[in-house]
């Protein structure tokens, strides 16, 4: 059984305003959630099957527990509560549908997949055309550096 276990911080992001603009979600508060969701620290447990994942980010924290196979209330990337069910897609993959609890809207879903020492989360939205929502974490250590690209022009560098 994969580890997926540790602090994860973001290594790359693709498509996140795009996702959000399927979602309904207007200009301005795609902004703030692009902004916010730059930098997340995601804290991940993990014992046998069951998980507590936490990702914090400076608009919010979120923490959502549950085992694999059992259904379990969370929201969804924008903020819609939900009920969803995790289930082993793969050895190192989870993969989570979810159902709205109220309301209508496109149907959600997220995976997580272990490869290596980096972690990929996928949010993908179910319409006429699949988006798919893509951020590679790696685990953090006592001391890394982190480049970060920008529009391909701007470099930053983190140091823990």
């Amino acid at each position: 059984m994969p580890n997926f276990s540790g602090t994860w911080k973001m290594k790359s992001s693709e498509n996140f305003d795009e996702l959000l603009k399927a979602l309904g979600v207007n200009a301005m508060l795609r902004k703030v959630a692009g902004a916010a969701a730059s930098k997340p620290h995601v804290e991940i447990k993990q014992s046998g099957e069951h998980f507590y994942i936490k990702t914090s980010t400076t608009v919010r924290t979120t923490e959502i527990s549950f085992t694999i196979g059992e259904e379990f209330t969370e929201e969804t990337v924008d903020g819609r509560k939900c009920r969803s069910l995790a289930t082993w897609e793969t050895d190192n993959k989870i993969y989570c549908s979810q159902v709205l609890l109220s309301g209508t809207g496109p149907k959600t879903y997220w995976s997580r997949e272990l490869r290596g020492d980096e972690l990929q989360l996928v949010s993908d939205l179910a319409r006429h055309i699949l988006l798919i929502f893509a951020k590679v974490f790696y685990r953090t250590s006592s001391f890394y550096i982190l480049f970060v690209f920008v529009n391909v022009q701007i470099i930053r560098c983190f140091i823990q």
